[in-house]
């Protein structure tokens, strides 16, 4: 997946400025996709040229003008033909695991701050991700955009309770270790 279906999937429900794409990547969607704002920015006006999203400048009164993209025609049937070809699972690529593989070169208690450094982390996106579910999901009737939208979240939501129960697995199984060194 590039940085530009990204793009285009966040554009398909509503406009938005470069700005508030960049940080919706970096805030709401940090665990699902992560892109600094010059990739954001470098990609729209990829795409600008490409024909895959137009965009309108809003004049706003003492500040600067806005730039407001949105997803065109040609963009949409960019985005359907990469949605109907298959795609592999993610690569899992954690640095925490490949630490815990040579962990007995180091004290337990390395690890075990590591683990708790994680553990706090992925709270904290479960609970971001818990307050978006309970404000804009929770007992409301959903069209299907938002009921699609919705298992991407609740799939995110998984993904944070099942590392902070692994933590919590990692934690009791590290106090129980009694640490050899290599020779």
């Amino acid at each position: 997946m590039a940085l530009t279906h990204a793009i285009l999937a966040f554009l398909i429900k509503q406009p938005a400025s470069g700005y508030d794409l960049a940080k919706k990547f970096n805030a709401d969607f940090a665990q699902f996709w992560k892109a600094s704002q010059q990739q954001v920015y470098r990609d729209l006006t990829k795409l600008e040229s490409q024909g895959l999203i137009a965009s309108e400048v809003v004049p706003r009164e003492g500040v600067f003008d806005k730039k407001l993209y949105s997803i065109t025609e040609a963009g949409k049937q960019f985005l359907k033909q990469w949605m109907l070809q298959p795609c592999d699972p993610a690569v899992v690529r954690e640095e925490l695991l490949l630490k815990m593989m040579a962990g007995e070169l180091v004290p337990l208690q390395v690890l075990r701050e590591e683990v708790e450094r994680h553990r706090w982390l992925h709270l904290e996106v479960l609970q971001r991700y818990k307050q978006i579910e309970r404000d804009y999901y929770e007992g409301k009737t959903l069209s299907t955009g938002l009921q699609l939208r919705y298992l991407a979240l609740k799939r995110g939501i998984r993904y944070e309770r099942d590392w902070v129960e692994w933590c919590d697995e990692a934690l009791t199984e590290i106090a129980a270790i009694k640490q050899t060194t290599l020779p």
